[in-house]
């Protein structure tokens, strides 16, 4: 008898492999807009869990795959978006805790990820772990991050398109300099239970930071992860999110994907892991939708 129902473009396997056909020939022919003066983004969400180091590491790799030239600063001690990234950080290695805690210039730190030829790293080491208590006695110890970059960014002939710092779950000393380095935020939220929580003490320390320490920064966006649309919950929680932060929340959402969990073992991001992957096309699609924006501010 005919097996014919296998191929029923009906059923819901076949719609879904449809759908990904679909969006991997729109992502293959979008050409991602580049911006004409360096974007700087903090990666934050004090929650831990969120997909905040994913999110760095596979938007900087979608944007580099898009033809940008992009830094992550990798400013959480565990340096897990150095691990997914590929770059060397042992102890010994020049890193962020050496920048910002010994005035070391960015271009010591930086290595090049084999990722892609426009994309770069500067690692975390294990020393980044006492740097919350040494910056507590260093003069400007809010602002070290920021200067260090924009010295750097200021010595470059060829500038970078964008800056993605990744910070640790917590809002101590690290995570101030991120936000003071920054112009923007792109705020992690999982489609889960309790996903809004801590978000508000988030906003108001951001809020207290424009005020007092960076006029620039600006919460411009929220990205949802962890989505499972055969849920209600993943559903509701992103149509809360919707509702309340609006224009600020991608129309790109990630899915739970095996994908995505396996890459950084690898050393790799789920762009070049596997870039016909549902993880990989909504990174794609993310970091387009992110190039997109930047172009009509």
């Amino acid at each position: 008898m005919s097996s014919s129902t296998d191929y029923d473009a009906s059923t819901p396997l076949a719609r879904e492999i449809a759908d990904l056909n679909r969006r991997r020939r729109a992502i293959a022919t979008q050409q991602f807009p580049l911006p004409e003066t360096t974007r700087v983004f903090t990666v934050s969400n004090q929650k831990g869990g969120v997909g905040k180091t994913t999110t760095t590491v596979n938007l900087a790799a979608a944007l580099a795959h898009g033809g940008a030239r992009v830094l992550v600063i990798d400013l959480d001690p565990q340096g897990n978006a150095s691990t997914a990234l590929g770059v060397e950080h042992q102890a010994e290695v020049t890193s962020v805790y050496d920048v910002i805690v010994d005035e070391a210039p960015i271009a010591d730190a930086v290595q090049r990820s084999p990722e892609s030829e426009t994309l770069w790293c500067v690692p975390a080491t294990i020393h980044l772990a006492g740097a919350e208590i040494e910056l507590v006695s260093l003069v400007a110890r809010e602002q070290r991050l920021r200067t260090a970059l924009d010295q750097y960014l200021s010595s470059l002939d060829e500038p970078y398109h964008y800056v993605f710092i990744d910070c640790p779950p917590s809002l101590g000393l690290l995570t101030i300099n991120a936000f003071v380095a920054a112009q923007e935020v792109l705020i992690p939220i999982q489609t889960e239970y309790y996903a809004l929580e801590g978000l508000s003490q988030l906003l108001r320390n951001i809020e207290l930071i424009e005020r007092h320490l960076n006029p620039n920064l600006r919460v411009s966006t929220i990205l949802l992860t962890m989505f499972d649309g055969r849920t209600n919950l993943s559903n509701q929680v992103a149509a809360d999110v919707r509702e309340h932060f609006g224009d600020q929340v991608l129309k790109a959402v990630i899915p739970r994907s095996v994908r995505v969990s396996e890459a950084p073992s690898y050393g790799q991001s789920v762009v070049s892991y596997d870039v016909n992957s549902s993880g990989s096309l909504s990174y794609l699609e993310a970091a387009a939708e992110i190039a997109a924006r930047g172009a009509q501010d």
